[in-house]
């Protein structure tokens, strides 16, 4: 027992000098499966293999990576040879060691899982079927992020190339790349199956009953399979075992422990003793530097901001802290700033007299005017070609090679700890915003805006009573998903929401992804490069892999 017991720990803990092994290679001991102490122990593997390490490498931190820092809710203030800035500026490579991570851990935990499947009994105890309905639920969860890494949106054609569907333990078991549409139908056919087979409340850092309709509902959502997505996020609604935490306690929500959660449904849970090392490699560690850990270089975007500034009393205005400069009295210095026609951040300190605020630029001083629109007061100056230039008016702020720091708190502080964290893969505002979509993709107006509004309600923001009440220009789905980026950022969806709706990425606002020859300002859902390449180091492994465009 003691050298399998070790054959799992040595299986669950990847590192960054395993990325070049080929991922089929660790599979326990057919002797693990004598006991269900054995199954709790191989079960407990794969988590571990998806929540990744204190260092930043396995599935779920790399997942984070590759989904949100090609988003439009980031910023980065530098340049890096860290492989992240390629996933960043849509100059994808195909050495990438954080895209190998998560192929190789993902496999490797697939592979766990399937000797899993193979040799458990079903049927035994509800206790041994709810941990043969975990390997299931954590199979599909693999397999539907790593097709969306990997292969196109499933709307772009189910005849794409996706990922390979390994079923077996056996290493000689190789396949080739599976379609778009066999890998989703497989993600389908594993959740329906880790539903009926899960019966036990367990903790939400656990996969559960609910956990697999949670994801069946996006799965679905994904799949244009509106009525679907609607009817198994309303099983996880009316389960009642969740609830969403409320308007005052919204801002703290990752800084909560996580079993203690009424709304997540299921999270890796991460501990400060075994998964933080200090935090500076945890996903947090970009954001924000907190109590002295963590780089902070990666800065919530101007779009994101203006987004969420449309409601200054937004409830999910706290997961944003700028970093305001004080005077010597440890005042905050007043100033205004605005973004130019190169996007780059311009600020200005101000000063008062005779009752007007100004400006100095170039040895002139510019007064800051007001006028009224929409309700709201909108600031501006005349520049000396008589144009109105709006500014924001606010204070001075700590920059990074001239890039304010709005720093990002959703994936720190948990317990207190600066860079602590348990990523979260579904939560019951996910349920309602689902909801909402699928409805507005089916022309209904009135239950969309009713699911949305739980969301905003829950914000503290005004609710919408009819199309009349949307931004200029916005339709109904364009509502729904501004809601979505605005609850969801930075929690791994934002990139596949707008590609899979066949929306356009607008990246033109500040960052370093505008260095460079030839930048990408906006980037098509039908690009080459919304999706990954295939790692070279597994297609050395295995030729016959396929490499993506």
């Amino acid at each position: 027992m003691k050298k399998i017991l070790y054959t799992i720990l040595v299986a669950a803990s990847i590192t960054a000098c395993d990325l070049d092994k080929f991922p089929y290679d660790s599979v326990a001991s057919d002797e693990l499966f004598e006991s269900e102490g054995g199954l709790v122990a191989a079960t407990g593997g794969s988590y571990s293999l998806l929540k990744g390490d204190a260092d930043g490498n396995g599935f779920s931190p790399q997942l984070h990576r590759i989904t949100e820092y090609p988003g439009d809710n980031v910023s980065l203030s530098g340049t890096t040879t860290d492989p992240l800035f390629y996933s960043y500026n849509y100059n994808n490579i195909t050495t990438s060691g954080r895209v190998n991570n998560i192929w190789s851990a993902g496999y490797k935990a697939i592979v766990g899982c399937n000797k899993v499947i193979e040799l458990a009994v079903e049927g035994e105890t509800p206790e041994a079927d709810q941990l043969i309905g975990e390997n299931y639920y954590l199979r599909a969860y693999t397999y539907f992020q790593l097709v969306n890494v990997f292969g196109r949106p499933y709307n772009q054609g189910t005849s794409n190339l996706g990922v390979p569907l390994k079923l077996s333990s056996d290493i000689n078991d190789v396949p080739d790349r599976n379609t778009v549409g066999e890998v989703y139908e497989q993600v389908v056919a594993d959740l329906l199956k880790a539903e009926s087979l899960m019966s036990i409340n367990k903790t939400n850092a656990y996969a559960t009953k609910e956990a697999a309709q949670a994801l069946l509902s996006r799965v679905y959502l994904y799949m244009g399979q509106n009525d679907k997505a609607i009817a198994y996020a309303d099983k996880v609604i009316g389960s009642g075992r969740f609830s969403l935490v409320p308007n005052a306690e919204l801002g703290k929500y990752f800084q909560k422990t996580p079993e203690d959660n009424t709304e997540t449904i299921f999270c890796f849970r991460y501990v400060e003793e075994s998964d933080y090392n200090n935090g500076w490699y945890t996903v947090g560690s970009l954001y924000a530097n907190i109590q002295g850990s963590g780089w902070g270089e990666m800065y919530a975007s101007s779009s994101y901001l203006n987004l969420i500034n449309e409601h200054p009393e937004d409830a999910r205005k706290e997961f944003i802290e700028p970093q305001f400069e004080e005077d010597e009295e440890g005042n905050m210095i007043p100033a205004v700033y605005w973004i130019n026609d190169n996007y780059v951040y311009q600020f200005r300190r101000t000063f008062e007299e005779g009752g007007k605020t100004y400006f100095t630029q170039d040895d002139v001083d510019y007064e800051v005017m007001s006028e009224a629109q929409g309700g709201d007061t909108a600031y501006y100056f005349t520049n000396p070609s008589n144009e109105k230039i709006y500014v924001t008016k606010g204070y001075d702020m700590y920059k990074r090679n001239g890039f304010p720091k709005f720093y990002i708190l959703k994936t720190s502080l948990q317990e207190g700890v600066p860079h602590l964290w348990s990523p979260v893969v579904s939560r019951l505002a996910e349920m309602y915003l689902n909801k909402a979509e699928a409805y507005a993709k089916m022309n209904n107006e009135s239950a969309a805006l009713e699911n949305v509004n739980i969301i905003r309600e829950r914000a503290g923001i005004p609710t919408y009573g009819s199309a009349s009440d949307f931004p200029e220009g916005k339709d109904l789905l364009d509502v729904v998903l501004d809601e979505r980026r605005l609850e969801l950022a930075y929690e791994g969806h934002r990139k596949f929401d707008v590609f899979r709706n066949n929306k356009v990425m607008d990246r033109r606002y500040p960052g370093t992804h505008l260095t460079g020859s030839n930048p990408y300002y906006e980037i098509q859902p039908t690009d080459n490069r919304i999706i990954e390449y295939i790692p070279e180091n597994q297609i050395n492994a295995q030729p016959t892999l396929i490499q993506n465009d």
